[in-house]
């Protein structure tokens, strides 16, 4: 969970965190659009900045004595820069024989990784960072297969800090290189009005169809989603305009936070950006980039068609209406009001997709197209601290990740030099010689726990390392294995007890948050459905024949559709509970990529619309021979 900073008291403390922040994310553009510096370099340079940024901007509550410490920590995070800076050239040619500098300074960067990670995200990782950390030290007094060897301190800072297997390892560098640049380009993206122009695009597009609201919530949300790949900031954003909207035209108030954080979580899994994630899994597979967005489409769209077609429906169920025409914004103005969006939006779409380039270099010259056609179309009225104000919100964004990313580092350094990984693949390919299912099941609870403390990305990063392998050793596609732990990494902010999405929206509502989340859960069912599905049917990611994959994508629609009702208990009047449980059952054959499934489940849902028009005209006649009576 990322905690609220604190806006520093002090004039000075203010000016410096606007130096700093500006300085950290034009080193992200200068390196993203010339080169990258050496591994080391790029990292720590990036690490200890960032550091001192949250302990800044995320200060100790006691006052004076609190600030001491944060001076300490800031004065340490730069005697340690220096520190690498001086000796980097040497840093691997140490592992094994360390010195006491050496000794001391990993011990510091760890210790002050473990506290901003507090800080920021609070105390769930900063824990399991510990836990790790001395499992590694006292392993050897663990039970049966978790018994290891006990580790020196020496083997430990080797590892962990001075090699780049441990804090400087894949984790980082994601953080440190495309990462970075995509927060800087969603930070751009909000400075220059892309908030405003989605969610007018959004209610042209979908206000005035009945619900029209909780349709905008859905097309914004996704829309923004994708690029900023924060459910919790997605809610804070575009919730306060659609949640008292949907309120107005008659949505319970959890029904209405509900939608909105359904619709924010599934930004991290629609593609082209996916919060970053779709650029973590291709550095992490070693598959393609395009690969992984296209096999991303299918289930993204079925999500958001799930939470539209859940929209619709409980909306003709209520009788609600949609938005006015008055109430509608222009459409002219408003789409010629995000040209520049659309000028770096397709520039970043074209050299990732067509072109081929790399995330950061694509991000890179996205965000100079967007600034340049910014300033073209706006030159007159354009007022010039979007520029500062982008790059400062840019670097405080990285925060987050960063600090979650580092500390995932120091859980996989310990993974590696323990062989708890080997040990956790192993229990989990014993429980998928008995059930493979087991096996899913077990890595779903495991993504959620730990996506309650997480963003998403840092949560798949982490979960990627540890229950990833295990899957693919028992036979599942690296791509699939990896699109289920995403997914369901994905999933915790909607996801009781702890659904900080749905908690947000509860908030901007003035619902209870419990049920919200439960409400949240519900709506967002399809998404629990479809990784197991996939799993089994891959057609749902888009792999084979464009006649399987046509077929099951068809197929599937029909499924969330039917599923939709079986949530809302109501089409074209209200649903007996066989009926609903009749609709349930007929939506997982349909989702199911099998053709026998399929065809079953026609057959059932061709029964139920029977029965429901045949009862309905069957009311119908009773109500008229009362009204004649």
């Amino acid at each position: 969970m990322e905690k609220e900073a604190r806006e520093p008291q002090s004039g000075m403390i203010k000016k410096i965190i606007f130096s700093l922040a500006i300085f950290l994310s034009i080193f992200h553009l200068y390196t993203g659009g010339f080169g990258l510096l050496t591994p080391m370099i790029q990292r720590s340079v990036h690490l200890y900045l960032v550091l001192i940024l949250v302990f800044l901007l995320y200060p100790l509550t006691f006052k004076k004595v609190g600030r001491t410490f944060d001076y300490i920590a800031i004065a340490l995070s730069i005697a340690s820069a220096i520190y690498i800076f001086r000796t980097y050239e040497t840093l691997l040619h140490r592992i094994g024989d360390t010195s006491l500098m050496d000794v001391f300074f990993g011990v510091v960067t760890i210790v002050l990784v473990l506290e901003a990670t507090r800080r920021v995200t609070g105390w769930i990782l900063a824990l399991i960072g510990v836990v790790f950390i001395f499992y590694s030290y006292f392993g050897a007094y663990f039970p049966g297969v978790f018994e290891s060897s006990n580790m020196s301190t020496n083997r430990f800072i080797s590892l962990v800090f001075l090699s780049s297997e441990g804090l400087w390892g894949s984790t980082l560098a994601i953080a440190a290189t495309f990462v970075a640049l995509f927060v800087i380009f969603g930070a751009f993206l909000n400075a220059t009005g892309a908030g405003k122009v989605f969610i007018d695009l959004a209610y042209f597009f979908g206000g005035r169809y009945r619900g029209g609201p909780a349709k905008v919530a859905v097309i914004s949300s996704a829309l923004m989603g994708t690029v900023s790949g924060s459910p919790v900031a997605n809610v804070s954003s575009t919730g306060q305009f659609t949640i008292p909207l949907m309120k107005k035209i008659g949505y319970k108030p959890k029904v209405a936070a509900s939608i909105e954080a359904v619709a924010s979580t599934g930004g991290s899994i629609m593609p082209p950006i996916m919060g970053a994630g779709a650029f973590v899994m291709a550095e992490m597979t070693g598959i393609s980039y395009g690969e992984i967005i296209i096999a991303a489409a299918i289930p993204a769209i079925l999500y958001y068609l799930s939470v539209y077609f859940y929209v619709d429906l409980e909306a003709a169920k209520d009788n609600l209406k949609g938005l006015s025409k008055a109430e509608l914004p222009d459409f002219k103005k408003t789409f010629m009001a995000g040209f520049h969006l659309y000028i770096g939006l397709g520039v970043l779409i074209y050299l990732l997709v067509i072109n081929q380039s790399s995330p950061m270099y694509s991000a890179f010259w996205s965000i100079v197209a967007l600034v340049v056609s910014y300033v073209v179309v706006y030159f007159k009225q354009i007022d010039w601290s979007f520029l500062p104000n982008a790059l400062v919100d840019g670097a405080k964004g990285m925060l987050l990740t960063t600090v979650a990313c580092a500390t995932a580092g120091i859980v996989v350094g310990v993974v590696n030099l323990t062989g708890i990984g080997v040990t956790l693949t192993t229990l989990m390919v014993n429980i998928g010689g008995t059930s493979l299912i087991l096996t899913l099941i077990v890595t779903m609870i495991a993504c959620i726990i730990m996506g309650m403390g997480l963003p998403p990305t840092a949560a798949y990063i982490l979960l990627g390392v540890l229950t990833a392998p295990a899957l693919v050793k028992l036979g599942i596609e690296p791509l699939y294995a990896h699109m289920f732990v995403f997914y369901f990494s994905c999933l915790a902010p909607i996801t009781p007890p702890v659904a900080l999405a749905s908690f947000t929206a509860a908030g901007i509502a003035d619902s209870d948050p419990l049920k919200t989340s439960i409400t949240s859960a519900k709506i967002g069912l399809v998404a629990f459905i479809i990784p197991y599905m996939f799993i089994f049917g891959p057609a749902l990611l888009a792999q084979g024949t464009i006649l399987e994959i046509g077929w099951t994508f068809i197929m599937a629609c029909l499924g969330v559709f039917v599923l939709a009702i079986a949530l809302t208990g109501w089409y074209k009047r209200n649903l007996i509970w066989y009926e609903r449980l009749w609709a349930l059952v007929t939506a997982l054959l349909l989702i199911s990529a099998e053709v026998i499934t399929d065809f079953i489940g026609m057959g059932l849902f061709a029964g139920l619309i029977v029965l429901i028009y045949t009862t309905r005209k069957q009311e119908r006649i009773v109500l008229q021979m009362n009204v004649s009576e």
